[in-house]
């Protein structure tokens, strides 16, 4: 048997080595973008996938975790106004929102959370922890009275989050997290012709007077409903219109592709601003935006920075603005 001379055996590693490392750094090239949000790192190629829930381990940990989920999934009957725990709800739960328990692609699902938090938002000002997004999503989402930080629900539900996200790197925002972001239209979101969407395409669902529809327990939703007293109210992220439409572009009818077509771009534009027309409950939330000049395109309550009325900040046409916005920053 030949032997291989032992600097040419060398020789071959290295170059082996070389090889290698320039083919993975090709690799992670092709999918590293410029980052989009301030503060984070945006990478495009990075694939979350939601971990096992039968791997949730059987200690005091896990058992936190797994009723952390069932409070995301079924949080009207801890939460609601019969709930077991405290009253404190609309009703609606957290998957109403964040579908399939916080897990699903571009459903406004958890996968970024651990990675992102704590984080400063221009809503609050301030940086926030998973505390206080989860109360957040309480007082605006459902409607609600914000819960103890240090009692066992925030534990669960933070611990259930963090389960979610644990593989996700810091600072790392996974495809598909969150809503998608639509081209905005060329002209102003209609809502007579999102009625006519809504008729077609949600109705049977959500009912004619959008109040949805109660499980026969009479203590949470099948389909929740889209205003009112029993909806999100006007603090939401679902109240701006980008926020509704593309949430709805990805998800909706909740029976499609299967038994229906999904909503075109246009469509979830339309539908977004019929639904966000309706009557739903406000509070005072004056103090959102300290920095006016933070506030996105399309949120739709004023003093604004620019001069466009509040109308169209709510319904569009948006690049006006946005360009408007562009403008002012290099000046």
């Amino acid at each position: 048997m030949q032997i291989i001379n032992s600097r040419r055996l060398l020789f071959l590693v290295t170059v082996s080595a070389v090889l290698i490392v320039v083919v993975l750094a090709a690799t992670v090239n092709k999918y590293h973008t410029v980052n989009k949000d301030p503060g984070l790192s945006f990478t495009e190629g990075f694939l979350w996938e939601a971990p096992d829930t039968s791997r949730i381990p059987l200690t005091d940990d896990g058992m936190l975790i797994r009723y952390g989920r069932d409070l995301i999934a079924n949080t009207s009957y801890y939460l609601g106004p019969k709930g077991r725990v405290a009253a404190i709800t609309n009703g609606m739960n957290c998957q109403n929102c964040h579908l399939d328990a916080g897990t699903r692609s571009w459903a406004n699902n958890y996968s970024a959370v651990f990675s992102t938090y704590p984080r400063f938002r221009e809503r609050s000002g301030t940086v926030e922890n998973i505390y206080k997004r989860v109360n957040d999503c309480i007082d605006r989402s459902l409607n609600g009275h914000p819960i103890d930080t240090m009692g066992r629900e925030m534990q669960a539900i933070s611990a259930y989050i963090i389960w979610l996200g644990q593989k996700v790197p810091r600072n790392i925002k996974p495809l598909a997290a969150g809503i998608r972001d639509l081209a905005f239209l060329d002209r102003s979101a209609d809502p007579i012709r999102g009625q006519a969407v809504y008729v077609q395409k949600c109705q049977r669902c959500h009912g004619d007077d959008g109040q949805g529809l109660l499980n026969p327990d009479s203590i949470s939703y099948q389909y929740p409903p889209l205003w009112g007293k029993n909806s999100y109210n006007t603090g939401a992220g679902l109240f701006r219109m980008s926020r509704f439409a593309g949430y709805v572009r990805d998800n909706m009818p909740f029976d499609a592709p299967n038994n229906s077509a999904p909503l075109t771009d246009e469509q979830a534009w339309d539908v977004a601003a019929f639904v966000n027309s309706q009557p739903r409950s406000t509070k005072d939330y004056s103090k959102d935006y300290p920095n006016i000049a933070g506030k996105p395109i399309d949120h739709p309550v004023g003093p604004f920075k620019d001069n466009f009325s509040a109308e169209q900040h709510k319904y569009g046409p948006f690049d006006p603005i946005r360009l408007a916005k562009e403008k002012n920053k290099t000046k």
